[in-house]
């Protein structure tokens, strides 16, 4: 099929700038949600180091939202077609895609960083906050997910 005006030759650049923003904002906030949590855990292991292990849970959620963003990546990436068979409206849900996990990932770093920062030094002064914690890393974890689903059910558009 040739270039039309629905399939135009720079459709793909939409699907790839999905694919980019999905990566980059994803891993933005895993980042940020490590490094801050971090933090607090190398400042609470200095009072109550028997805590260590329990207090990486905030890394590992964090973690998890850079893996959303990497699996709509690989999932919009493998859809990308060249040689005019690829339309705008494929290529703006791709990019609709990518920005929905990327930007709701990089929110819910944010939100895993602050909250796993004050809650592991939290947590080192009373232990009865740890489970407080863990519902709301959850709920934080959770807006990244929200963002994954919506992107995998534009991924699915044709």
């Amino acid at each position: 099929m040739a270039n039309t005006v629905e399939n135009p030759l720079y459709s793909p650049f939409f699907g790839v700038m999905g694919a980019t923003a999905a990566v980059a904002f994803s891993a933005m906030g895993a980042a940020y949600g490590t490094a801050k949590s971090g933090t607090g855990i190398a400042a609470m292991s200095v009072m109550r180091p028997e805590l260590i292990m329990r207090s990486v849970i905030p890394v590992v959620m964090a973690g998890i939202i850079g893996i959303y963003g990497l699996v709509v990546a690989a999932v919009i990436t493998n859809a990308i077609e060249n040689g005019g068979n690829y339309s705008l409206y494929k290529s703006f849900t791709q990019l609709g895609a990518g920005l929905s996990v990327g930007i709701s990932g990089l929110a819910a770093g944010y939100a895993i960083g602050v909250v796993g920062d004050s809650g592991v030094r939290g947590t080192a002064q009373q232990p009865r906050l740890f489970v407080g914690m863990i519902l709301i890393l959850i709920f934080a974890e959770v807006l990244g997910l929200y963002g994954f689903i919506v992107a995998l059910i534009l991924t699915s558009k044709n």
